[in-house]
């Protein structure tokens, strides 16, 4: 599958095309303050079992604007089974830190050169109940590039314009209730796809950190 510089009808009028500088040099910026309804947004306790991790968040230049590459999970998997995610998963032995983990995870799951990505940044770590701490890489892409979808465990790529998953009005604050227990959580819906849990609580971190200073425009 090859990736060609394509322009889409979807982006939103009046809302600002982002460059790669800037982008950089707003992740390079200290850590943005979670908002006070970002109740998703948890931190593991003291002396628990941390199972660190890294996904890659690939950002495409197109030719209105940038988008966001994501992959949707094949339906047999035990874990997460057809959510929409981002390439990644667990550090293991060989990867000398966590942006290695991230651009070997892509390389396995899409296919993705590591030579055709060019980091950014990252953002701050993203905890998970299940004891999962994932670095979140910020990686552009210039197309076109070609990618391989790993049968086993992604179904599909797909592109969301990053307008649409920077506008705050798209991010949706929902709770449930499972064995007498409620969980908050984020969810993103775009074009048919659910877009929620980590993913979408990484994106809305990523929102945080692009528009803290400009009134998340």
């Amino acid at each position: 599958m090859t990736f060609h510089a394509t322009t889409s009808a979807s982006r939103a009028s009046g809302l600002r095309a982002w460059s790669r500088d800037e982008i950089a040099a707003r992740l390079a910026r200290p850590a943005a303050a979670p908002d006070a309804r970002d109740n998703h947004m948890i931190a593991l306790p003291p002396g628990a079992r941390v199972m660190l991790a890294a996904v890659l968040v690939p950002l495409i230049p197109r030719e209105d604007e940038v988008h966001v590459l994501l992959t949707q999970r094949t339906a047999h998997l035990k874990d997460h089974p057809s959510q929409v995610s981002f390439p990644g998963g667990r550090v293991e032995g060989g990867d000398e830190n966590r942006i290695e983990t991230a651009l070997r995870e892509a390389h396995e799951e899409i296919g993705l050169a590591r030579s055709r990505v060019d980091i950014l940044g990252t953002l701050p770590d993203y905890d998970m109940p299940s004891g999962f701490r994932i670095s979140p890489v910020i990686g552009w892409i210039e197309p076109p590039f070609d990618t391989r979808l790993d049968p086993v465990e992604v179904a599909s790529a797909f592109e969301v314009p990053l307008s649409f998953l920077l506008d705050p009005a798209n991010h949706q604050y929902r709770r449930y209730e499972f064995n007498g227990r409620s969980r908050d959580y984020l969810a993103i819906p775009y074009a048919g796809r659910y877009i929620w849990g980590a993913t979408a609580g990484m994106l809305h971190s990523l929102y945080r950190q692009l528009t803290a200073d400009s009134g998340g425009e």
